[in-house]
Formats: structure tokens, sequence, C-alpha cells
């Protein structure tokens, strides 16, 4: 007798929303201000980037058996996010010049806002199954 499966969530659906929302939004500020565009799309991959990574690592193990192995890929998972954004930053701000700091925060509180709502959007669809 097999124990109940439990879906693993759909989180890469998020990342692609990011990407599908990022890339119009620059590809649109590129006829306005080239300098604001590519500011936006570093700021934007810095929040996706990371969050692609911890959803990858949270999300590869699943059952009661595996529950050690799922909270040690949480953790990992959420370090490597922690200490990717902070290489993304530091890489944006030494290696892209000249940069807008307004609109790199922008593209990734901009990309954050779309994590969390799509995150609460996939836990509200899960709880309704």
């Amino acid at each position: 007798m097999g124990g109940a499966e439990i879906a693993r969530p759909a989180v890469h659906r998020i990342t692609l929303a990011q990407l599908v929302l990022l890339v119009p939004v620059c590809l649109l500020l590129i006829g306005v201000n080239k300098v604001v565009a590519y500011s936006v799309l570093g700021g934007g991959l810095i929040a996706v980037i990371p969050q692609a990574y911890f959803g990858l690592l949270a999300f590869r193990w699943r059952g009661a058996k595996t529950a050690a192995a799922v909270a040690r890929s949480g953790y990992a998972g959420e370090i490597g996010k922690f200490l990717l954004s902070v290489a993304g930053f530091a890489l944006v701000f030494a290696m892209v010049r000249p940069i807008d700091g307004a609109a790199v925060f922008g593209g990734y509180l901009g990309m954050l806002a779309v994590q969390v709502t799509g995150s609460w959007m996939l836990l509200r669809q899960q709880t309704a199954i």
C-alpha cells in the first residue's frame, strides 16, 4: 500500500512569469533610455536567478521519508539565494557603467512583487485542490 504523493509546486511558472514581464518592459524602456533599460534588466535578474535556484533546491525532495533532505535543501537553497543576490548586486554595481541605481532597485523590487504574488497564487491554488 503506497502513500499519497504530494505534487511539487509549479515554482518554475513564477520564474517564467517574471521573465515574460521583465523582457518586454526592458525592450520598451530601450526606446526611452538605454541605461534605465539595462539597469532594470540587471536588477530584475538579480531577483529572478536566485529565486529559480532556490526553487530547484527547495523542491527537489518529496515525502516524509526524506524530511531531513527536504529541510537541508531548503536551508541550502535559502543560503544560496542570499549569496547569489549579494553577488548579483556586487557584480552589477561593480561592472556595469553607466548605471541607474534607482532603476536597478526598481527592477529588483518589481520582480520580488511578481514572486510574492505568484507564490501567493500557487499557495492558494494548492489549498483549493
